[in-house]
């Protein structure tokens, strides 16, 4: 997934209204803020064969560090862990905590059976295969989009033109580069896709805090 990572992102907001936008999206996208650093480290692999998936072009080959069931419960406690020293509440943290982990539940939802229960080799590998239904993955992920849009302007109120160009350009960018996967070409090589991934990612955390600097609590 990827704007359904971010709609729980912004659902999350009306629970937490002091967390920053950009708290609640690096943490929901937490997984894939990573995965990219380790690309480009060479820890974890990715190809892009000539047919991917219904939906992605991508392989991920190998990402057991950033994207198994085991560490995303360890990087859901280092959530905890960083919120709880920066003394944020404890309902802030266990939210940023339990983004960190919905993007793994989420990716099992979508992804073909390559997630890995544990960082190893022999590790067994799990997905329920929705990007197969390219029709099906952009129906569920639009409508949960929606959802987090709704309860996000149902939370926040921009203070002033900034709060509303600025949040609608970070909705309609990422739709606009997501609902697009399947229909452009395939990324150029491996390295293009982490460096991409990498830029493209921390621009989107950097992107949501200036939005929702400008926008305020309703009521």
């Amino acid at each position: 997934m990827f704007v359904g990572h971010t709609a729980l992102a912004l659902a999350a907001k009306r629970r937490t209204p002091k967390l920053s936008l950009a708290w609640l999206f690096a943490a929901a996208a937490g997984l894939d803020l990573l995965w990219p650093i380790l690309l480009v480290l060479g820890v974890e692999r990715v190809s892009v064969p000539p047919n991917g998936t219904g939906f992605t072009r991508l392989v991920f080959d190998s990402y057991p560090w950033s994207h198994s069931l085991v560490m995303a419960m360890v990087w859901s406690g280092v959530a905890f862990g960083i919120a709880t020293v920066l003394k944020r509440t404890r309902g802030e943290a266990v939210m940023l905590a339990l983004l960190v982990f919905s993007h793994w539940a989420l990716d099992f939802l979508t992804h073909v059976s390559d997630l890995p229960l544990w960082p190893s080799l022999n590790a067994p590998q799990v997905g329920l295969r929705l990007w197969d239904h390219t029709g099906a993955t952009l129906a569920l992920e639009t409508l949960l989009f929606g959802w987090g849009l709704w309860h996000y302007t149902r939370a926040t109120r921009p203070r002033d033109r900034t709060g509303v160009y600025a949040f609608w350009g970070f909705a309609l960018v990422q739709f606009g580069l997501w609902a697009g996967t399947p229909f452009g070409p395939p990324p150029p090589s491996a390295v293009a896709v982490a460096w991409s991934s990498l830029v493209a990612m921390w621009l989107l955390v950097a992107w949501a805090g200036w939005a929702d600097r400008h926008r305020e609590p309703r009521g």
